[in-house]
């Protein structure tokens, strides 16, 4: 560990935050009677460490993993996806969902590149969810703190899950903490993507690297500076304009179904009381 790394803000105490996410995947899915958990494993950073995580928390007996390429996916991401499986002793299953998306995209040829990637994320939580109902499991999320403030995931697609351990991360600590319980490196080392077409990269997307984003994230979520003590830090005024304008539009992701109120007991209000979990 570097002094850099420990005076950073975004650094985190590695063995105490691992130890506390695997206690909240355990209470969480114990206390619902539910005793696995299924996630679905793209090769990627953010599954590998849920999956480490879950493995910790669970077993690995007790943790079971789905890859779900499409026939475009790039190869490496099964690759890095057995290479996860395998170095957790995971039983390592692999779901093609691409007869499934290519039914649908038969039918409507028109599909921009953002609408099919939508298509895709979705099929992938019917397996999961499937898979949840046989098994039984819950299903894990595995989207961070950095996609969740930007809006960087699909809507009942890849963000929908029972419980999620990484969403207080943010991107960097993703990898602080992957490094920490020994992610495979070529899983940490590589450019993040959601492998939605051939070249296609979140940074290339996003026009921002993880680490300058998160750093700007942190100074105006968590810290709550102002605009102008934002900009005096050096941060471009183009891009915290655009940062601020993605979290505002994209928050309706991180929100449940809005009710409205019509009756005493409306359940995304008012259904809170101890005594309506039988305590």
């Amino acid at each position: 560990m570097t002094s850099t790394e420990t005076r950073s803000p975004l650094h985190l105490s590695s063995e105490l935050t691992c130890t506390f996410l695997a206690h909240f995947i355990r209470e969480e899915v114990t206390k619902t009677g539910f005793q696995k958990v299924v996630l679905g494993l793209s090769g990627g950073i953010d599954s590998a460490l849920a999956a480490y995580l879950a493995v910790k928390a669970l077993g690995p007996e007790n943790v079971h993993v789905i890859c779900m390429p499409y026939k475009t996916s790039n190869p490496q991401s099964l690759e890095h996806a057995k290479l996860c499986a395998d170095a957790l002793g995971l039983d390592f299953v692999v779901e093609e969902i691409t007869p499934m998306a290519d039914a649908y995209f038969e039918r409507h040829p028109e599909l921009s590149a953002h609408r099919r990637g939508n298509v895709m994320a979705r099929q992938r939580m019917i397996v999961l969810f499937d898979a949840s109902a046989a098994l039984p499991a819950l299903v894990l999320g595995t989207s961070n703190k950095t996609e969740l403030l930007l809006g960087y995931g699909t809507l009942h697609g890849d963000l929908a899950s029972a419980l999620n351990p990484l969403g207080d991360l943010y991107k960097t600590q993703v990898r602080q903490l992957s490094r920490h319980l020994g992610v495979p490196e070529p899983i940490i080392t590589k450019p993040p993507s959601a492998d939605l077409f051939e070249g296609q990269t979140d940074e290339a997307d996003l026009g921002y690297t993880y680490e300058e984003v998160d750093r700007l994230l942190h100074v105006l979520v968590d810290e709550r500076l102002t605009d102008e003590q934002i900009l005096a830090l050096g941060f471009d005024a183009a891009m915290l304009d655009s940062v601020k304008t993605r979290i505002r539009r994209n928050h309706f992701k991180r929100k449940p179904p809005i009710l409205p109120k019509v009756s005493a007991r409306t359940l995304d209000k008012d259904f809170h009381y101890m005594r309506d979990w039988g305590m």
